[in-house]
């Protein structure tokens, strides 16, 4: 019981914290779009897509190695000493540190050199050269945030990660807020575009100070548990987070590299259905740095209960409660659904107001209203995915996800040179409809065969019968 209230009141905290976040952030988007109009707005995205890739090679799921670890030791170690939760708890984080370093420093390596040609052949625009330089540095301090972000989660130490979120955003604002004010006056796109990626980067390495200054003032020892008196330390190695990071980091690649792709296709289907290199930008901007963080916002609250959600199901998994498991699972997606349910109705009433009083655009209204429909699918997927994660099925979500983009790929491809962004639309709702269905009948099938386990008596489980 002591347990789910501290699940409760950490995925409250969070939630709000998110909330306030989300709404600063959405606020803040607001502001930068009106200082560096549509067509930067564009180019910022479009840098950020091969920014998505570099993360994601970056970080190479470093962090659900960090929560499922975190969570696995310590729901084995109920009992130990003070000693033994310190010495599993070093040997975990200088694994998943170790992992994160590896891919965080080889990924700014890569990025670095090869920010030239990205330029020049897959944005087909140098002004975007000197950003991507920057956020080529900023990589491995994301790589280690992230593994200790997992860290912080899986031992239920919430607000700290909060804190850290919190400091960092400010940071970006204030950092990027000063910067714009000193470049905007010269009206050059490759400088915006710059102030803003370098207020980004700057946050990121602040954060992992602070991140760190957590990590060393830490008991570590979970939230709600006691140690006991027996000696019980639990060895982890690099090859440990490996084996649960890399599978997962190899698909993501994949989708990640599917979802860059994706991206840098919508200006070029734009352009071949009639649009010239800036307004193709401008429509890109519109609809993805504009319409979409707005259709995101409630992301705030979905994403504080899922974050915390996968070491709670790792646990219950672990020590076989199925039954429990399935009431869980069965409540978060209750939850989820009525709260999508409701946030598609503010944003499909409201889609006007939004669109003027944020970014004073009638144009991002209109494509509020249209993805107001895509929300229920967008909000359950996510809470399923988390779940499965929670499951250890990974693997499983990792090669929905990398059909998903596939397919999204080719339906842009296929769509935009005729329909605009219109086809951009369309695709997003086939693929997201087709990823929920997967990821629902998988949970659906994970928690029967779950449960038909806990009723096999334990002789015959141990016999294989």
């Amino acid at each position: 019981m002591e347990k789910g209230r501290l699940y409760i009141r950490n995925a409250v905290i969070l939630a709000l914290v998110n909330i306030l976040l989300r709404g600063a952030a959405v606020s803040f988007n607001g502001y930068v779009s009106g200082k560096i109009g549509a067509e930067s707005m564009g180019l910022f995205t479009l840098v950020m897509s091969i920014y998505g890739f570099a993360v994601t090679l970056a970080t190479s799921s470093v962090h659900l190695a960090a929560v499922r670890l975190t969570a696995e030791r310590c729901a084995r170690l109920v009992g130990a000493d003070t000693a033994s939760y310190r010495k599993t708890v070093r040997q975990i984080l200088w694994a998943v540190c170790r992992y994160s370093l590896l891919f965080g420093c080889g990924a700014a390596a890569l990025l670095f050199s090869l920010s030239r040609p990205i330029a020049q052949f897959l944005l087909h625009d140098l002004r975007t050269l000197s950003s991507l330089r920057v956020l080529a540095v900023s990589l491995p301090a994301i790589s280690i945030s992230s593994a200790l972000n997992g860290y912080f989660t899986g031992m239920r130490k919430i607000g700290k990660n909060a804190v850290m979120t919190l400091f960092e955003q400010a940071a970006k604002f204030s950092i990027t807020a000063t910067a714009l004010v000193c470049v905007v006056p010269t009206g050059s796109v490759e400088y915006m575009c710059l102030a803003v990626v370098g207020g980004s980067a700057c946050a990121e390495a602040l954060s992992l100070v602070l991140a760190g200054i957590f990590y060393l003032t830490d008991s570590r020892i979970p939230k709600g548990d006691r140690p006991g008196r027996e000696k019980q330390i639990l060895s982890t190695g690099f090859r440990d987070a490996a084996a649960i990071s890399f599978p997962i980091a190899v698909g993501a690649y994949a989708r990640q590299g599917l979802v860059t792709a994706e991206h840098l296709a919508i200006p070029w289907g734009l352009k071949r259905s009639g649009a010239t290199q800036a307004e193709a930008l401008e429509a890109y901007g519109v609809l993805q740095g504009m319409a979409l963080p707005v259709i995101l916002f409630p992301y705030a609250v979905i994403g504080a209960f899922t974050g915390i959600l996968i070491p709670e199901v790792t646990a219950l998994d672990a020590v076989g409660e199925s039954e429990k498991l399935k009431k869980l699972c069965g409540k978060v997606l209750r939850t989820a659904g009525i709260f999508s349910v409701l946030s598609f109705f503010v944003f499909f009433c409201f889609a006007d107001p939004l669109g003027q009083g944020i970014y004073h655009s009638a144009e991002a209204g209109m494509y509020i209203r249209r993805l107001a429909f895509l929300v229920p699918f967008m909000y359950i997927d996510t809470v399923t995915d988390a779940l499965l994660k929670g499951l250890g099925e990974q693997l499983y979500c990792m090669k929905v996800n990398m059909a998903d983009a596939f397919v999204s790929l080719v339906l842009v491809v296929i769509l935009t040179p005729t329909m605009g962004l219109g086809g951009y639309v369309l695709s997003m709702y086939a693929c997201e409809i087709m990823n929920l269905g997967l990821s629902v009948y998988k949970l659906w099938d994970r928690l029967g065969t779950a449960q038909e386990k806990q009723k096999i008596p334990g002789s015959l489980q141990n016999q294989g019968l």
